[in-house]
């Protein structure tokens, strides 16, 4: 049997050592590490001190036996894989909801369940107890794994307000509406008369609300809203080419379009530039996210921003009270008009 104190080999750090290097005792240490509850600012500030001259790692499984928890959070997102890569929303919320669980030493997991099988999958593996709660993105009405995770008493945070919900379900938002009357007020203010849109999917609270904001707007400015001049897309960049397809089609005197995601509008563009149709001398276009997408299109993008940074951090905020506890929350945050030369 090999000595772990034999010359040439180093014990790794132990729950004893810390507790010596702080001058304080074995069950204070133990407190920190399991929160910090009962412990006085001075002890905790001598175990964080201790801890890191001692290189102490914490162990994850003993702590979770002790504290029934496993000291992890799933990413959850209810769409195809390949979303995932093509979307770049989605890797701006996962960037910034690992950066903001890693300030509280959580791993982040990411899952994806975009068929019922994957749903089938992950939904056994998130209600045994292998994570303490969930970020949910994009969520479309009726989607069943919030009802499945509502039932298991899984603290849940949506992306998003789910809808076509029994349940109450806390979330983080951007003000999808407001961020719809700002980009449509702007093609307004510019002389656009005949305003088009591509909307997100209608069963999900951004292409509801984004609608209703461009809706709001073409009705308040005595334009008059127009069914003809309305297309459903899916957020990605080949429902965005062809959703402008149609309506050059059948409304070939629009002179601007509303594109409810910065994806959907570059593929938009490149249908515009197919017909011929110059942007914006002929026809401006507007997104939606200012994503890494925006300032690359051709012509650069007029969108909406969302802030991604504060919705990460939001998100783990409000799910780490749920953990906590604590009652829940949800949170709208503002959006701004980004000009650029495509309107």
């Amino acid at each position: 049997m090999t000595d772990p104190d034999a010359p040439g080999r180093r014990r790794p750090p132990t729950i004893h050592d810390v507790a010596r290097e702080a001058g304080i005792s074995r069950g204070t240490v133990s407190r920190v590490l399991q929160g910090g509850h009962n412990v006085s600012p001075e002890a905790l500030k001598a175990v964080n001190a201790a801890i890191k001259k001692t290189g102490y790692v914490v162990n994850r499984h003993a702590r979770s036996l002790v504290t029934q928890r496993s000291d992890s959070v799933a990413f959850l997102l209810t769409e195809p894989q390949d979303r995932f890569f093509e979307d770049p929303n989605f890797n701006l919320l996962l960037r910034g909801c690992t950066a903001a669980l890693a300030e509280h030493d959580i791993p982040l997991l990411l899952m994806i369940a975009g068929t019922e099988e994957e749903r089938r999958r992950i939904g056994r593996y998130i209600t045994s107890g292998h994570v303490d709660g969930v970020l949910l993105v994009s969520s479309h009405s009726g989607n069943p794994m919030v009802e499945l995770l509502h039932e298991a008493h899984m603290p849940v945070v949506a992306c998003g307000k789910p809808l076509g919900q029994a349940t109450t379900t806390p979330y983080v938002a951007a003000d999808d509406r407001e961020g719809a009357r700002q980009l449509v007020q702007h093609l307004v203010t510019t002389g656009r008369r005949r305003i088009a849109t591509i909307t997100g999917p209608l069963d999900t609270p951004g292409g509801v609300d984004r609608l209703s904001g461009y809706r709001e707007v073409l009705t308040e400015s005595g334009l008059g809203y127009d069914p003809a001049l309305v297309i459903e897309g899916d957020y990605s960049r080949a429902s965005g080419a062809a959703a402008m397809h149609r309506l050059l089609a059948q409304s070939p005197d629009l002179d601007a379009v509303f594109v409810a995601s910065d994806l959907m509008a570059d593929g938009a563009l490149a249908a515009l530039d197919r017909a011929g149709r110059r942007v914006p001398e002929e026809i401006a276009v507007g997104g939606f996210d200012d994503s890494s997408i925006a300032p690359t299109t051709r012509p650069p993008l007029t969108t909406v921003r969302q802030p991604w940074d504060r919705i990460s951090a939001e998100m783990v905020r409000v799910l780490l009270a749920l953990i906590a506890g604590e009652p829940p929350s949800s949170v709208i945050l503002p959006t701004e008009l980004v000009t650029r030369t495509s309107a």
